[in-house]
């Protein structure tokens, strides 16, 4: 959350100041053609309003009433390597800071660097997004809303990073392999099957299914713009307003 400085406020009391201070005076002078009086008042209202103004915002930064605090959460995309992740939590991300959230964003392909000599095997995928749910917590006990995108194809360590959350929603994109390859613009699922990648989720390995995810979508019947409507519909009553 945005903490406003004593300097910020004398800054904004000024420039509010100058400006009707200056109308002030122009009114005075406009009715009575006196140069003198208009600015002996405007430089007496310079003070008092001035005053006044910076102890009115502070007074009202400090009552609670009309302010409702986001709580911060962990929203987790999983799915087949192109199932549309990435794009998804990107446009859902860009919603959420809309709304003034204070939120992060963590993709796999950002991560990975973070723990190098990090695989692509089952051990190393599961310890791997271990890791990066340790990492979303501690983001979210800091306050920060974490946009997380990993396939992360095991239910394991999924379920690891949901018990080191406070509130995890995990956003699972339904889809077919074959829908899935037909979007892989990149070719990854050519190459794995050129035999180019050893582990593949979808091809040499399957993805293990959650049995009760937050929120379903089904990516080969809605378009875009409806997934990223009806994940941002569900942040609001299920986590904002059921929260405040």
């Amino acid at each position: 959350m945005q903490y406003e400085t004593h300097r910020r406020s004398i800054l904004k009391a000024i420039s509010w100041r100058t400006w009707a201070t200056i109308t002030t005076a122009v009114i005075v002078f406009f009715f009575t053609g006196k140069v003198a009086l208009a600015l002996t008042v405007g430089f007496l209202e310079v003070f008092a309003k001035m005053g006044l103004y910076f102890f009115h915002e502070r007074l009202w930064q400090k009552i609670r009433y009309g302010k409702r605090e986001v709580p911060a959460f962990v929203l987790w995309f999983t799915g087949l390597p192109a199932s549309g992740k990435k794009a998804i939590a990107d446009r859902v991300y860009e919603e959420l800071k809309c709304l003034h959230l204070k939120v992060d964003r963590l993709d796999g392909l950002d991560v990975r660097p973070l723990f190098p000599e990090t695989g692509f095997s089952p051990d190393e995928v599961n310890r791997h997004i271990k890791r990066a749910g340790h990492l979303c917590a501690m983001l979210e006990k800091n306050g920060i809303i974490v946009v997380a995108s990993f396939v992360s194809p095991f239910l394991k360590s999924r379920d690891f990073a949901r018990t080191q959350a406070q509130c995890f929603v995990e956003v699972y994109l339904k889809t077919t392999v074959e829908q899935c390859e037909k979007r892989d613009e990149k070719g990854h699922y050519r190459k794995a099957r050129a035999g180019e990648y050893d582990y593949f989720p979808g091809v040499h390995l399957d993805y293990e299914i959650s049995k009760n995810p937050e929120i379903v979508v089904d990516v080969d019947s809605v378009s875009q713009d409806e997934a990223v409507s009806q994940i941002i519909s569900y942040i609001r009553k299920q986590i904002i307003q059921s929260k405040i």
